[in-house]
């Protein structure tokens, strides 16, 4: 499990990771980090949906320890793992 590798998108401006916001019961926005599983899916993930921001973007690579500490530090709600970058296809986990 410390072998797998995961892939993430960031702003080269201000250092944010790209997230989905979700609405929660309470009213409140939820935001997930966005990971993928392959470099070519974030790539194809910028090129699909941001194209006018690629040059402001940069993909990088996360092992499942550094996901856990993002998770704390972000406070993040929980991951959205894109398992198809072009319509795209992501599933949420708390």
């Amino acid at each position: 499990m410390l072998l797998q590798v995961n892939y993430l998108i960031r702003s080269k401006k201000d250092g944010k990771y790209l997230v989905a916001r979700l609405p929660e019961q309470s009213g409140m926005e939820a935001s997930y980090l966005l990971v993928f599983e392959h470099d070519y899916d974030a790539l194809s993930y910028i090129n699909a949906h941001g194209q006018e921001y690629r040059d402001r973007l940069t993909v990088e690579t996360a092992s499942p320890t550094q996901l856990k500490s993002l998770l704390q530090r972000w406070n993040y709600a929980g991951f959205g793992i894109v398992k198809d970058p072009l319509l795209p296809d992501i599933q949420f986990v708390s």
